[in-house]
């Protein structure tokens, strides 16, 4: 069974770095009528699916700072900074505020996230 924390804190990397097919990762971690509404912005299963490609071709570091994580019943909550330095050796840091909701098997089912850059 799937557990936020991994969500948050393993599953990017996984997407990343990973050889394992992107639809076996989503899937691990997301249930299949997944909604992840990030900035306005919603991705069913096969556009976070699609997603991966990009990410595995740009990311070379990822850093994930959980600095809080608030579970109750179905919800979740969480504030982390995420830090990628990419192939072309630029550097990203992502404030994310994310609240989300969790099936009976611990998957994520809904996301809603607010995103920030900030300089690094």
């Amino acid at each position: 069974m799937p557990d936020f924390h991994a969500f948050l804190t393993r599953l990017p990397h996984e997407l990343a770095f990973s050889q394992e097919a992107p639809a076996t990762i989503v899937d691990r971690y997301h249930t299949r009528d997944i909604e992840y509404r990030t900035d306005g912005i919603t991705l069913d299963r096969q556009r976070l699916i699609d997603h991966v490609g990009p990410a595995r071709k740009n990311a070379h570091e990822l850093d994930i700072q959980l600095h809080e994580m608030l579970l109750d019943d179905d919800r979740a909550a969480a504030r982390y900074t995420m830090t990628v330095r990419t192939r072309q050796d630029k550097t990203l840091q992502i404030e994310v505020y994310l609240f989300a909701q969790l099936a009976p098997d611990g998957r994520v089912r809904r996301v809603d996230s607010i995103t920030r850059t900030v300089k690094p």
